[in-house]
This record gives C-alpha cells, structure tokens and sequence, in this order.
C-alpha cells in the first residue's frame, strides 16, 4: 500500500515542478522540462489511483501539491511568510495524513 501512496507523492513533486516553472521558465529547455513534468505528475497520479482510492488520492496529491508549492514560494522565493499560513500548512499536512491513515485502515 505504501508503494503506491509514494507514487501520489512522486506525482506532487512532479506537480510542485510545473507549478514552478509555469512561474519561471523562461527558455525552451525550461519550458520543455515543464511540460515533462507535467505529463510524469499526472502519470504517477493516474498510476497510483489505479490501486488507491481515486478520491483520496486526488485530494492527498494536490494537498501535497499545494504544500510543496507554498513552501517554496515562502523558502526560495521570498514569498512572505507568516504564523497563520504555517498553521494552516501545518492544518493540510494534519488533513493529508489523516486520509493516508483512514484508507489504510478501510483496505486491510
């Protein structure tokens, strides 16, 4: 089960990387490795959901994107950061892990 749960976060890490170039890209090797990752996020997405609930995994893999993609923009980019964006980062990472848990726990 969890082979398949790396595979929605491989998806997100994916995601986090088109969501950042769109942003950022700016040559045509910048952009051609955009659009890989976007094909290999919803790949390993579309793998993963073939096992997995198709639902929670969705929601686990754009939580996680969503996750990635915040904190980035805070670390790398200098986005401002502050108390109540963490909390509710930290209020996502609660959610997803939540979900992980609860699907485990209905397919044993």
């Amino acid at each position: 089960m969890w082979k398949h749960w790396l595979t929605v976060v491989l998806g997100a890490v994916f995601e986090v990387s088109w969501v950042v170039g769109f942003k950022h890209a700016t040559t045509p090797w910048e952009w051609l490795a955009t659009g890989i990752a976007i094909y290999l996020s919803f790949y390993f997405l579309i793998r993963a959901s073939r096992i997995l609930p198709a639902g929670t995994a969705y929601a686990v893999f754009v939580g996680l994107g969503t996750l990635g993609t915040t904190s980035i923009g805070m670390f790398i980019f200098g986005e401002p950061i502050s108390w109540l964006k963490i909390a509710l980062i930290l209020l996502l990472l609660v959610g997803i892990g939540g979900l992980q848990w609860t699907t485990t726990k209905e397919a044993n």
